[in-house]
């Protein structure tokens, strides 16, 4: 057996002794209204806060992880209250291993993250249980997780929104991490975000630092531009590059293929968990065209009332944008809905009701189609569930804007 192998065999049966639970343990923490069992001698040994506590623990009393008193008595139960239990288990798996995945589960539920199916590699969750796992680094004294942490959060920034970039920034910038903060402050100056936009997320003197480096990358480039000239001797050689300049162009479109389709995505967790906020700061800093990307469309199907109006009211979308081939706008979409609400909120902002579809389809007859369904028929096929009085409402409310549209053209001939 290698030393290496020796090393990995130890560090599992450190991690079994965590895993079998009350297996020769002599100390019991209660996280969250759980148990965790574990073992001094190896806490003590991996952490100078446990080495502390435990040492001080002979005494009569003691203070307890969350800062509660505690006697030395074996049996009794450490409360933690500073960290959850998840963190509290990926510290303990790292103590007794000297490894650990800070990574959610894949495709597990999590409190901030709404796309069904994600990884949970660069989204909310995995930057906030990351910085979650570094907190609980410092707070207990565990120099090499903190390290590993470190790491793992200049991994995931570069795909992550840039309000989590911005919430990594400000934890470096506290904990005097240089080289996560360069890497973050950079990401925040790339993207476009003017300075009365960063001053609502960052202090002052934040938003200074990121002028400073904006400054200093303009300059930079304005020298590259200046020297950038091609010696005539040069050109033939150049002219053997085209070929692999063509290549790098067709890979440089599917890059940025990529990059919007995660932008995309990003947009839709955002609008599913009603932040309009974070929508408009990916408009002004990111270049997103909500048009393009089908945002209304998409808020009108799966999203509320009230996250649709927020999103008109951004100023940055068209809602008589006609989407893909067969050119529906979001108007046509809550008529299929049948949805009062929906209508009614894209008829306040000036939804047309006779725009057509390539079909010449517009939401008026949408509706009038729904109608003539249900009231000779009796029920409209896939969608059993609609209720007449909605149909009835959405009706009125499209042939009445419709009709104040007539009046108005009437008006100016």
């Amino acid at each position: 057996m290698s030393l290496e192998d020796s090393f990995k065999s130890l560090s599992l049966d450190y991690l079994n002794l965590l895993i079998n639970g009350q297996a020769f343990s002599d100390v019991t923490f209660s996280v969250e209204g759980r148990l965790v069992h574990a073992h001094k001698c190896i806490l003590a040994a991996r952490s100078i806060f446990f080495r502390k506590f435990f040492s001080e623990s002979s005494s009569p009393s003691s203070d307890s992880p969350n800062g509660t008193h505690v006697s030395s008595s074996p049996q009794t139960v450490i409360p933690v209250n500073s960290i959850g239990y998840e963190v509290f288990l990926l510290m303990l798996q790292f103590l007794y291993s000297g490894q650990v995945s800070i990574v959610p589960q894949k495709q597990e539920p999590r409190p901030n993250c709404g796309e069904r199916g994600c990884w949970h590699t660069h989204c909310s969750s995995a930057v906030d249980l990351a910085l979650d796992v570094l907190s609980a680094a410092f707070s207990f004294g565990v120099e090499q997780l903190v390290l590993l942490t470190q790491r793992h959060l200049a991994s995931i920034v570069e795909k992550a929104s840039i309000e989590d970039v911005m919430k990594v920034l400000l934890v470096s910038r506290k904990q005097e991490m240089q080289q996560l903060w360069s890497t973050c402050s950079h990401l925040v100056a790339k993207s476009g975000l003017p300075p009365e936009m960063l001053a609502k997320h960052l202090p002052f003197d934040v938003v200074a630092k990121i002028e400073e480096v904006r400054l200093k990358s303009s300059l930079f480039t304005t020298q590259q531009n200046q020297f950038s000239f091609v010696p005539q001797h040069h050109q033939h050689h150049h002219q053997l590059q085209n070929h692999d300049h063509n290549n790098y162009h067709h890979l440089h479109l599917s890059i940025s293929a990529d990059l919007e389709d995660q932008k995309i995505r990003r947009m839709r967790r955002a609008l599913d968990s009603s932040d309009v906020e974070l929508v408009k700061l990916m408009v002004m800093g990111e270049g997103l065209n909500l048009d393009e990307s089908l945002a209304l469309h998409y808020a009108v199907e799966n999203c509320s009332r009230e996250v649709v109006k927020a999103l008109l009211e951004l100023g940055a979308a068209n809602v008589n944008y006609q989407a893909g081939p067969t050119g529906k706008t979001s108007l046509h979409i809550a008529a299929e809905m049948v949805c009062p609400d929906m209508v009614a909120v894209l008829l306040d902002h000036h939804a047309d009701p006779n725009v057509r579809t390539t079909d010449g389809i517009t939401p008026l007859d949408v509706l009038r189609t729904l109608t003539s369904d249900f009231l000779f028929k009796g029920a409209i096929p896939g969608l059993s569930h609609i209720e007449p009085n909605k149909l009835r409402l959405c009706l009125e409310l499209v042939q009445s804007a419709a009709l104040v549209i007539s009046r108005g053209e009437d008006g100016e001939e």
